[in-house]
């Protein structure tokens, strides 16, 4: 057992936040995944996830938007703990932006499509389904843009395959969103906005898993000695 004066109860809180960031994108997706599939008349290859927020229980899809939102947002704090100015404190920033994005697009629900929910003709626009559509936006853009300033960190930090798998990621994540933005009618927009989805959760977790051991050790007896 450590000594009180051993342990950094603020380093152990910063890796404690960071460590929701690899949690929330296999809760979000589990979670998606099973509701797409037990949800009666929800295609999951022709519907994109939002429309889970819809009709009977759609509330489990709005609390799954909201609980990945925090801890998406929580993670982002914990980085601008860890890295306290430059990129990595404008990393952290976005991140907080893509969870409260999260959340919102659990507030203002997206407009039905023909065929869900059940019975639905689609074809309608509300004031809720274009805020839904520009929170999703700004969301994917915040993420995007976190994880192109994470490759500038990294290649700062000598942590050159960060810097390559973000640069990769941010791309993946940009292109799935505009292209499933444009094409979300059909299977092609649907697969391209998984995309977007999975690239945005794998950065998220590779950025917070490497941040997490490149920030100091709690225990202060872990932590390597200076050499004078």
């Amino acid at each position: 057992m450590s000594a009180p004066d051993d342990l950094d109860r603020g380093a152990a809180v910063t890796r404690s936040m960071l460590g929701w960031g690899v949690v929330a994108g296999p809760f979000y997706v589990i979670a998606s995944l099973v509701l797409a599939l037990t949800r009666p008349g929800f295609v999951l290859s022709q519907y994109a996830l939002s429309l889970l927020t819809l009709g009977d229980g759609g509330w489990m899809q709005r609390t799954n938007l909201v609980l990945t939102g925090l801890m998406v947002a929580v993670a982002g704090l914990g980085m601008t703990r860890a890295i306290r100015n430059g990129r990595g404190l404008a990393m952290g920033a976005l991140c907080v932006v893509d969870g409260l994005a999260l959340m919102l697009s659990a507030v203002f629900l997206p407009d039905p499509v023909a065929g869900f929910p059940p019975g639905s003709a689609g074809g309608q626009f509300s004031t809720s389904g274009v805020l839904h559509l520009l929170f999703g936006a700004l969301g994917f853009l915040a993420i995007t843009a976190a994880a192109w300033a994470c490759t500038r960190w990294g290649r700062e930090q000598g942590l050159s395959s960060l810097a390559r798998a973000s640069r990769i990621l941010a791309i993946c994540v940009l292109v799935g969103f505009l292209g499933g933005a444009a094409l979300a009618t059909n299977t092609i927009g649907v697969v391209l906005l998984w995309i977007a989805v999975l690239a945005q959760f794998a950065w998220l977790a590779l950025a917070c898993s490497t941040i997490y051991r490149w920030s100091p050790h709690p225990l202060r007896s872990q932590r390597p000695t200076s050499v004078a």
